[in-house]
């Protein structure tokens, strides 16, 4: 096979495109998305042909305990440590064809693209398929990740349980994906990440790339606030103690809160839960999940802080008892610079229009920051639309951002 100069390689969107559209089919929805959540037998064919088209590409495969899937090339010195790239296969109930899937289908595309090219790499490549990146049926986000990087212990990843009480470790036996390689980092020589951006700003700013340098803060909270049951009709107005009165002002000063943080501030309510949950009866008990994001850790903890006395002064004003539990902080991420400057260094040679970006969603990439150095990239996607079946990116995008990838691991593997 004649060999291609490794300056002038390409990826090939066409192949890229069609394989993302195939595994939307896997759990597609009426609305032109996707339901592929962790480790349900949807989860499990998008793994299967995501390892079916690997060995067809010479990859070696490997599941380690969370079920994360490692397909390797080896490389000419493959003792070296590996440059890495990947993201996730699982979805969000209602998602969309490319959040996670692309960065997985072009880390393999960059393979398949090597392989027809015959180029070899100096160090060995690998693509890695995260477990529940989304944290929609098991909470919290990024475990296959994050226990792989001794962010959680391996117990604490098995024993997370979905609505119906089914745990990681059990779902992962029954999909065939509880594998025997120990969910620990090892030595790697670099990571990236290439992702939709899942927000508006490179596409208001037509820029085709976002070269990521670092991802915002994000701390996650139950807040319970609890009141008294009483009956909706008896009951006048001045004598309830209702956790919706508490909760309404609670949710005015935070929106206040991120509006004086601005612009990068962000609060977000994403679900809750009355108790008892009766039409006609004063409810007891709120659950509500409370988001804060920012990406300057100092700035997070003080939103922290104002939002615990907040809710302190609420509660304590209508006769409320209020409770936070924090339920997951991802600390704000500063990515390795040298990988910076791989994207960088890429994305000039490729002549793409691009900007420097901080991401305000979380990814898998915001644990292995802390074991490996890392980088991500960014496309834009269709009015910034994610986590919904609306979701779209061009095909002319996706190949530039894979493109880049490329380059940015051919990069780091030869250096």
């Amino acid at each position: 096979m004649p060999t291609i100069d490794s300056n002038t390689l390409c990826i090939n969107g066409d192949r890229l495109w069609a394989r993302l559209m195939e595994m939307a089919r896997i759990g597609a929805t009426a609305q032109g998305g996707c339901n592929r959540q962790a480790l349900t037998d949807l989860d499990k064919a998008g793994r299967d042909l995501f390892v079916q088209w690997c060995r067809a590409a010479g990859c070696g495969i490997s599941v380690d305990r969370m079920g994360n899937i490692f397909a390797r090339r080896a490389g000419r010195d493959d003792v070296l440590p590996a440059v890495i790239t990947g993201s996730h296969l699982d979805t969000q109930p209602t998602g969309g064809k490319f959040d996670g899937v692309y960065g997985v289908l072009a880390g393999l595309e960059v393979i398949e693209s090597l392989n027809d090219a015959g180029i070899a790499t100096e160090a060995p490549l690998e693509v890695v398929v995260w477990t529940n990146e989304e944290g929609a049926r098991f909470s919290p986000a990024m475990i296959g990740s994050g226990v792989w990087a001794g962010a959680f212990e391996l117990g604490y990843g098995h024993n997370r349980a979905d609505k119906l009480s089914l745990t990681i470790g059990e779902e992962l036996a029954r999909i065939g994906y509880l594998g025997e390689a120990p969910a620990e980092a090892r030595p790697l020589k670099a990571a990236f990440e290439v992702h939709i951006e899942q927000g508006p700003i490179l596409e208001a700013e037509n820029r085709q790339i976002g070269v990521v340098t670092g991802v915002q803060g994000i701390r996650w909270y139950d807040l319970t606030l609890t009141g008294q049951p009483v009956h909706a009709g008896p009951t006048p107005m001045t004598v309830r103690r209702d956790p919706f009165m508490g909760l309404a002002p609670i949710l005015q000063r935070l929106y206040a809160l991120a509006e004086a943080h601005g612009p990068w501030a962000r609060v977000t309510f994403g679900d809750i839960r009355a108790e008892p949950g009766s039409r006609n009866t004063v409810p007891e008990r709120l659950v509500v999940a409370v988001d804060l994001r920012h990406p300057e850790q100092s700035v997070l903890d003080e939103l922290d802080a104002a939002f615990r006395h907040l809710v302190e002064e609420e509660a304590t004003r209508l006769g409320l008892q209020s409770d936070i539990r924090e339920e997951w902080h991802s600390p704000a991420v500063a990515f390795d610079s040298r990988c910076v400057d791989a994207v960088q260094q890429a994305v000039d040679a490729l002549g793409y229009s691009h900007l420097r970006m901080c991401s305000g969603a979380g990814h898998d990439s915001v644990y292995i920051a802390r074991v490996a150095p890392t980088s991500m990239i960014f496309v834009p996607c269709e009015q910034g639309i994610s986590h919904n079946e609306a979701e779209n990116a061009a095909p002319e995008d996706l190949e530039a951002g894979a493109n880049v990838l490329l380059h940015a691991m051919l990069h780091m593997a030869n250096s």
